[in-house]
């Protein structure tokens, strides 16, 4: 009977053990809900922090939503003119001096079995171009008279924005075309008028729109190869070859060129590709890309450093929160977790916040610059990942800080 009590404290004892719950594990929802509580219980505070995220991630996506619209419109225009165009321009001879092509010279290039078409221009020296009679003959406005072949325009994929082009009728009459520029210079919007030509009338028959592959025929007033030489004393040098071929034989076509187009002095000749200058100004958007990312990750960094200012103030404010939780058995493990959470959370929502600006941005600019808008699929994973990872590392340090509070301290410094 004796032992009877000490039998039941012991059953007691070992049932009051054994029914002591466990220390429970927080789920990943209950996780989000807390990281969220804290957030909604200091709104401003979080907008502010995660709007200095939101800025970084959006300068990024924007940049590389522009570069990538800037790179498609690009590319469109190299299908559209052709990357198979070439020109032969004079080079310089023994003496340094200017050398002059053959006046052949578009004869010989149509002889080299891959070309398919050829056409030429030719500079007429000591012709201006002014509106009238009565303007003042040093002000001519850089307006080169320039002399044309007939299939210059489809040699070129050149087009018109009005009239019409040359024909083998006014070819032979004082009859000009002007480039865009040219034309604006001039202050002429329709064709049909007279502009005062090397000291003659010529009128205007069509007025091009810009040329890609070759902008200095903008500045340009084009007249017939026959009249130039019967009225402007064009000596019938050509000084610039156009030139297309199959795609496949460019470069053979490229190599032959200089010596067919002079065969005994090769040297005297320079061949380039127009389309190259596109590929550069590509190369050149891939710098400036890179730069801008430059800026808009030292952005994120300062959005990061904002996100662990706000999440030690969140610690040091919270304190006798965390101390509760450690005394009902939270793990330091759960409250690093916790505030690891709403650092993440507060960078998340900047992040997502950053991608629809950037996208705005990017999709406005590309429609007000005519070019096809497009989603940058890369930029979007690496503006949200960028700002979780921001966010992690930000909130490492106070939530580390945090679970490393003894409950003890704790409630003694909330009291």
């Amino acid at each position: 009977m004796t032992d009877m009590p000490g039998r039941a404290l012991r059953t007691a004892t070992s049932h009051s053990v054994t029914e002591i719950p466990g220390r429970a594990r927080q789920a990943p929802v209950d996780l989000i809900r807390a990281g969220l509580a804290g957030l909604v219980g200091r709104p401003t505070r979080a907008i502010l922090s995660a709007l200095g995220i939101g800025i970084g991630v959006a300068a990024m996506v924007a940049v590389l939503g522009i570069s990538t619209a800037s790179h498609a419109k690009l590319n469109d225009q190299l299908k559209q003119l052709g990357t198979n165009l070439l020109t032969v321009g004079p080079g310089k001879d023994i003496f340094g001096g200017n050398a002059k092509l053959p006046k052949d010279a578009v004869g010989m290039v149509q002889r080299i079995g891959p070309v398919q078409t050829a056409s030429a221009i030719g500079n007429v020296e000591n012709a201006n171009v002014y509106r009238n009679d009565k303007i003042n003959r040093l002000a001519s406005g850089n307006i080169k008279v320039t002399a044309v072949k007939l299939n210059l325009l489809g040699t070129i994929s050149g087009h018109l924005a009005k009239g019409v082009w040359l024909n083998p009728a006014t070819a032979h009459f004082p009859a000009v075309v002007l480039g865009a520029q040219a034309a604006r210079q001039l202050g002429i919007d329709a064709p049909g008028v007279q502009v005062y030509l090397g000291g003659k009338w010529f009128t205007v028959v069509g007025i091009l729109a810009p040329i890609t592959l070759a902008p200095d025929l903008d500045w340009a007033a084009m007249v017939g190869w026959d009249i130039a030489g019967s009225a402007l004393g064009f000596d019938g040098h050509p000084t610039t070859v156009y030139e297309r071929s199959d795609n496949d034989s460019v470069a053979d076509v490229r190599n032959v060129l200089a010596q067919s187009v002079n065969p005994e002095n090769p040297s005297q000749v320079t061949v380039s590709r127009p389309s190259d200058a596109l590929a550069a100004q590509l190369s050149a958007d891939a710098t400036f890309v890179q730069l801008f990312l430059g800026l808009g990750a030292i952005a994120l960094l300062v959005g990061g450093v904002g996100v662990a200012n706000t999440m030690v103030i969140s610690v040091l404010e919270r304190t006798p929160e965390i101390g509760l939780r450690r005394a009902l058995g939270a793990r330091r493990g759960q409250i690093r977790t916790q505030f690891l959470t709403e650092a993440i959370l507060l960078s998340g929502l900047g992040g997502v916040f950053g991608i629809v600006l950037g996208l705005g941005v990017s999709t406005c600019y590309a429609l007000i610059s005519h070019w096809p808008p497009q989603l940058p699929w890369p930029a979007l994973g690496l503006g949200l990942g960028a700002a979780v990872a921001a966010g992690a590392i930000a909130g490492w340090f106070p939530a580390a800080r945090a679970a490393k509070l003894a409950p003890s301290t704790v409630l003694a410094a909330g009291q």
